[in-house]
């Protein structure tokens, strides 16, 4: 039912109350009332509802339609019953997505490791080698046009060997460029080598760590090594069309996955680049919010023995109003990519290959440490269970030496860990945001190939996060898993791998959990659990609209769940039709 509380939380929001009612009654502001089968509020003091009622994008009431309506009084209301046979959820958060590699990587050739749905179709996996090198063959002789070929999702541990060799004898003349599944890995050919200026000079020139990650020969760069190459490419690849194209095409995406928030953790850092997303995303018929962090490792290289938090400050003045920037958040960088294998990883790989640092760690040690004591929550992607030492290590000096309550320093990604870490995480106050997909994904090939099946059915250990009540959000850092907020759920509830076998059930979490971690949690990770989360007067009018309700739905069709669409500060937003 509603409570006369819930009167006084709108009314300190700056709605309902005395004032919202004295609105209504000149017309202003009027109250919208929406019901549904069942409103899934993620407020423990109410779990379920069947009406909320909506002032000026905000939530002024919750509970039975005539508990709703009797609280408004004399207030004037219009009543929706669009959702009668649907079910609210608040509005659904990915936590991590990148609108830049999302809108890039899927406005290129696609041949990937597996399907990717879209609204525009699907496109199918490459089962193999082969099948991967003979699209690839025909992707060249279909494209008509005269400039860079640029294809994504390549995996090595499924497509095989892949080198500047190879891509010569498919292309001998046209520049191509293969961008790796990860986005952390690049292969040119020696016609892509010449036309951005890559030869064995720019390679020799490059810092130590990058240069180790950089194999000419074989037109291949990765991690530090790729960062060098990817500022010649971007400019090409990176287009003003492709960009705005793929940007609305992104936009779509996760509209259609019922999202009403997002965020990107350490962004590349170009104001040119932030102007070309704010011109899309900020636009106000965008029904979400993109939020964005900075990203640390950047400035540090650029800034690190200079005033970094000053420069690092700058970056709130390139957001807008829908696409801000997130004050006193950044991001750094730990150990290399997962769907490289470039984890850093304590017991080391199988097949005798060494995982890389995407930032050494005496200099990682020295940014955390400097953003830490500037009284910022610190984003840390980790992949490794040594990267993670790295993080603990860097967090317990940090807590040691300056002791600071509530930082929720957010461990992301969370790809292979142990249980002394998870322990250590709760300890010292962490929280993580993990990538579930990882093992839906990676775990049947990682377990035949470089890490072996008792680690590999362990990647991203959601169970005990949970049982050790550690807060925790989930993520797709798009395009690493498709920006589905229920497909991601349905990886954490089930650890279904791709073979269809149950990696680890005791590492699942339930479906309450999971959709708290893709909402309530979610809003927590970025300080915004104020106004996004959860379906209770005062905060934002953000609500999913679903076919069915995912916590009382067999688990198993949790990723099917329908999305009618979305309400976003209050409006109503059907999603795309399939194929617009």
């Amino acid at each position: 039912m509603i409570e006369a509380e819930d009167v006084a939380k709108a009314t300190q929001a700056g709605v309902g109350g005395e004032d919202a009612v004295a609105g209504s009654r000149r017309g202003e502001n009027r109250v919208g009332v929406f019901t549904a089968r069942t409103i899934v509020t993620m407020d423990a003091a109410r779990p379920e509802a069947s009406a909320v009622a909506v002032q000026d994008g905000r939530i002024v009431g919750v509970g039975s339609l005539e508990s709703v309506t009797a609280a408004l009084g004399s207030t004037p209301f219009d009543l929706d019953e669009t959702f009668a046979d649907h079910v609210l959820v608040p509005g659904l958060i990915d936590q991590h997505v990148h609108p830049f590699l999302g809108s890039l990587t899927l406005s290129v050739h696609i041949i990937s490791m597996e399907d990717w749905v879209l609204p525009d179709g699907t496109v199918p996996a490459a089962a193999g080698p082969d099948e991967y090198r003979n699209r690839l063959r025909a992707a060249l002789a279909a494209d008509e046009g005269n400039g860079v070929f640029y294809t994504w999702g390549f995996h090595h541990y499924f497509h095989g060997e892949l080198s500047r060799r190879l891509l010569d004898e498919l292309s001998p003349e046209r520049p191509v460029v293969v961008w790796h599944r990860s986005a952390h890995e690049m292969y040119l050919n020696t016609a892509a080598l010449a036309h951005f200026g890559v030869d064995a000079a720019f390679v020799e020139a490059l810092p130590a760590s990058a240069r180790e990650q950089a194999d000419f020969e074989a037109g291949h760069f990765w991690e530090q090594g790729v960062f060098p190459v990817f500022e010649r490419v971007t400019p090409d690849l990176a287009s003003a069309d492709r960009m705005r194209n793929g940007l609305e095409f992104f936009a779509s995406y996760l509209h259609a996955a019922g999202v009403t928030a997002a965020c990107e953790p350490g962004g590349v850092v170009s104001e040119h680049l932030q102007d070309a997303q704010n011109a899309v995303l900020g636009r106000p018929e965008i029904p979400f919010r993109f939020f964005y962090i900075p990203d640390g490792k950047m400035m540090a290289e650029l800034h690190l023995d200079g005033d970094l938090i000053g420069e690092t400050r700058k970056l709130l003045d390139w957001g807008t109003e829908r696409t801000p920037f997130l004050d006193g958040q950044v991001k750094l960088f730990a150990d290399g990519a997962i769907f490289s294998q470039a984890m850093q990883l304590r017991d080391g790989y199988l097949d005798g290959h060494a995982g890389v640092w995407m930032t050494d760690p005496d200099r990682f040690a020295r940014s955390f440490a400097a953003y830490w004591d500037a009284g910022y929550q610190i984003h840390i992607h980790q992949n490794g269970d040594a990267g993670l030492d790295l993080v603990l290590d860097c967090l317990e000096q940090c807590m040691a030496r300056n002791p600071r309550t509530d930082h929720r320093t957010t461990i992301v990604h969370f790809g292979f860990s142990r249980e002394d870490q998870v322990d250590r995480i709760a300890r010292l106050g962490a929280i993580v945001s993990a990538n579930p997909y990882y093992l839906t994904a990676l775990a049947d090939r990682y377990g035949e190939q470089g890490i072996g099946p008792e680690r590999s059915d362990a990647i991203v250990r959601l169970g005990e996060v949970r049982r050790a009540g550690i807060p925790l959000s989930l993520h797709s850092d798009m395009p690493m898993a498709p920006g589905r907020p229920l497909f991601l759920m349905w990886c954490a509830v089930n650890r279904e791998t791709v073979s269809g076998r149950i990696a680890r059930p005791d590492l699942r979490i339930s479906a309450e959990d999971a959709l708290r971690a893709v909402t309530l949690d979610a809003a927590y990770s970025l300080r915004q659990e104020h106004e996004l989360g959860s379906i209770e007067p005062g905060k934002k009018a953000n609500f999913t609209v679903l076919d069915d309700n995912p916590l009382t739905c067999d688990p198993h069709r949790i990723k099917d769940i329908g999305v009618w669409g979305t309400v976003f500060e209050g409006t109503v937003h059907p999603a795309p039709p399939r194929g617009a």
